[in-house]
């Protein structure tokens, strides 16, 4: 199986094996990484998914002889198109879902796997961790919104070096950099990604589509549309059921149940 698929609970596990791991951006094989994906997003029993890959690899990889050939075929704009079709929505749906989704970085990510790793909610890495943009070499620009989503992790300038300079970071330096959250052995990989999974997908649903989006959005707005943005979600907050039971629950000296 390409794509491996299991269910803990209320926490759904997903690993890119295989060929899914080392060319996750071919025709074969990113649609069914991003079927798998969305079938957890749209799985009313699943709050949160982890994300992970196979050997060295986390997600890394185009299918080099399918541009050969397109390039012969002066049909390259048009498979790049077909797969950045595919993976730009998919990386909306990540980054507005109130599905919490974890990466377990494993090995590598690299080009769109890169991109796919950035618009997790968490990265968590081992020291085999390694993070590449790998398009300078290729003679492509950037995507996967990593032009977007890295400079807001590691900052701007960090970012720049990375691409033009077509770096590549181990896991210790994407960790020291912000770009992998936490750093853990190759042992305790899962068990620390479950963990996260786990107390970040606890809280009530709006809390997390809404606080994810916010923080989505706080670059593109200035201070005074983002604080009415924060008003308009809260009172809108204020009507749910998990507030009703944080209240309750605060005011009972007890936890929270937002099941």
């Amino acid at each position: 199986m390409a794509i491996e698929v299991e269910q803990k609970e209320f926490i759904r596990i997903i690993k890119m094996a295989g060929q899914a791991s080392t060319q996750s951006f071919s025709t074969a094989f990113l649609p069914k990484i991003a079927e798998a994906i969305d079938d957890g997003l749209k799985d009313s029993g699943t709050k949160a998914i982890v994300l992970t890959g196979d050997g060295r690899f986390f997600s890394a990889g185009a299918d080099i002889h399918a541009f050969q050939e397109a390039i012969d075929n002066d049909t390259a704009p048009e498979l790049i198109r077909s797969l950045t079709g595919v993976l730009h929505p998919l990386l909306q749906r990540i980054r507005t879902s109130a599905t919490i989704v974890v990466a377990a970085l494993n090995g590598v990510s690299a080009g769109g796997g890169l991109g796919l790793a950035l618009a997790c909610d968490a990265r968590v890495g081992t020291s085999d961790a390694r993070m590449a943009a790998s398009y300078a070499g290729m003679g492509l620009s950037p995507d996967g919104g990593t032009t977007w989503l890295l400079p807001r992790l590691v900052g701007e300038q960090r970012a720049r070096r990375f691409f033009m300079s077509n770096e590549i970071w181990s896991g210790r330096q994407a960790h020291e950099y912000g770009a992998i959250d936490v750093l853990v052995t190759s042992e305790s990989l899962m068990e620390t990604a479950i963990g996260m999974a786990t107390v970040w997908s606890s809280w009530g649903p709006h809390t997390k589509e809404a606080t994810k989006h916010l923080l989505h959005v706080q670059t593109d707005n200035d201070f005074s549309t983002h604080l009415d943005h924060e008003r308009t979600l809260i009172e809108a907050a204020g009507t749910t059921d998990a507030f009703r039971e944080g209240v309750a629950a605060f005011l009972e000296k007890r936890r929270p149940s937002f099941d």
